[in-house]
């Protein structure tokens, strides 16, 4: 595979990865640390870093990434651009003009939309969104620079930092060590120059759902044309409903205090403030197998948000089923095929379009988007029985959701009901027909 041309920053994609990528999905998934040496200065170095999100499906929303690090001797940093340290620090040795910030575990954020240029860099200032490849191709990278003094100025005396943490915006991500790495590539503009970095370092973070969220975040529904039945999302399966030690961790949609409850303490808070449901999940999936037709099947999607507390921008939904390689058409969402084992094409990635639904609502009348999808029939593997027309796995914005259990599966009607059901129909009709011509 090629590199890419990221603002002007040449980088190639992880061709291989760290083995104990969590995600079967996406087994090379990982966010990518590069820490580029530019230039030195008198007490130290000016560094440009930036993180590139390899990972297909999972993406850093609002409010943003957080980037930490323990420095390795007692530097400081003088200045940055593209991004702030949230604390300043003890720097009462310096007399004048302290630094930007002085602590030894200095925590980094990205600057919001609409900062003044001056202090700007490019790939810069997205209020710490950063979007997965496979739905921003050309937008999947955030950068800032440091000035960082007491640091040494030659490629033998300076360090790298140690232990980053990547907070994105909560826990989850687990990142190595800065390991040396080729000296990057900067191309101009005007693609006639190629600069290089003095140091190049990279550090490799990946994810853990369950060091993110304990408990699950997102669950799948069942229905279908053929059976009465609809399967819910399993009983507490992001939480129980527990009004005596839990006060307050639903809320009724009926309540007329609902308003109140939604805006007071802790409307800012990233807690997901639920609708109260049996699942108690902030987002459910329903999966409804719609229509049959002699080549092609139907199916329709929905996602609905149960967190009042959060609107979900560019979401995205992975779904597993085996039907993926004869999709004909979708209906109001983005496709893409993902092929985790190379050769089988039946994991699909799903998500909005652009300014019509790729914002999920919080929960209310509009907290929902939906899609139907047609499938081509293959004859050799195409049945209805033993829940192959359901999902294998569902995973929304780069969770894992919990499906129902298969023995709950809507299954077929038996062979004699079936028959009793003909025999119904035509005893209907023949009755029918008696009376029309009586």
């Amino acid at each position: 595979m090629g590199g890419i041309n990221l603002n002007g920053l040449f980088i190639k994609p992880p061709s291989s990865l760290l083995a104990e990528a969590y995600d079967a999905l996406d087994p090379n998934g990982n966010i990518t640390i590069k820490w580029d040496i530019i230039s030195w200065t008198p007490d130290g170095y000016v560094a440009v870093v930036t993180m590139f999100n390899f990972q297909q499906y999972r993406h850093i929303s609002a409010p943003g990434w957080t980037l930490s690090w323990t420095w390795a001797k007692k530097e400081v940093i003088w200045t940055m651009m593209g991004g702030q340290a949230t604390d300043q620090g003890d720097c009462s040795r310096y007399k004048t003009s302290p630094p930007h910030c002085c602590k030894k575990t200095p925590s980094i954020v990205d600057l919001l939309p609409g900062t003044p240029y001056n202090q700007q860099i490019a790939n810069c200032c997205k209020g710490g969104v950063i979007n997965s490849w496979a739905q921003e191709p050309n937008n999947y990278g955030s950068s800032f620079q440091l000035s960082v003094g007491a640091a040494g100025t030659t490629n033998k005396t300076v360090k790298p930092p140690k232990n980053f943490t990547l907070l994105a915006p909560g826990p989850g991500y687990t990142c190595g060590p800065a390991v040396v790495g080729h000296p990057s590539k900067f191309i101009s503009q005007d693609g006639r120059r190629v600069t290089q970095a003095m140091m190049t370092w990279n550090v490799t973070c990946t994810y853990s759902q369950f060091l993110a969220q304990k408990t699950p975040t997102c669950c799948v529904s069942l229905s279908s044309f053929y059976n009465e039945t609809i399967v819910p999302c399993p009983t507490c399966t992001c939480g129980c409903q527990n009004n005596d030690t839990h006060p307050g961790s639903c809320v009724n949609p009926r309540s007329p205090y609902l308003a109140s409850v939604v805006n007071g303490p802790g409307k800012n808070s990233l807690t997901p403030l639920v609708q109260c449901t049996k699942h108690m999940c902030p987002i459910r999936v329903h999966w409804h197998v719609k229509l049959n037709y002699k080549e092609y099947w139907r199916v329709k999607v929905t996602i609905t948000n149960f967190n009042y507390r959060m609107n979900y921008s560019q979401w995205n939904l992975v779904v597993q089923h085996p039907n993926f390689d004869n999709l004909t058409q979708i209906f109001s969402f983005n496709y893409k095929p993902l092929t985790p084992y190379t050769s089988i094409n039946d994991t699909a990635m799903l998500w909005g379009v652009k300014f019509y639904n790729d914002f999920l609502n919080q929960a209310g009348p509009m907290g929902n988007v939906q899609s139907e999808l047609l499938f081509r029939k293959d004859k050799s593997t195409f049945t209805f029985e033993k829940g192959w027309a359901f999902p294998r796995r569902v995973y929304f914005n780069g969770d894992n959701c919990v499906m129902p259990p298969p023995e709950a599966y809507p299954h077929l009607p038996n062979a004699g009901s079936r028959l009793k059901f003909s025999i119904f129909i035509f005893f209907m009709t023949s009755l029918t027909l008696f009376f029309l011509f009586e």
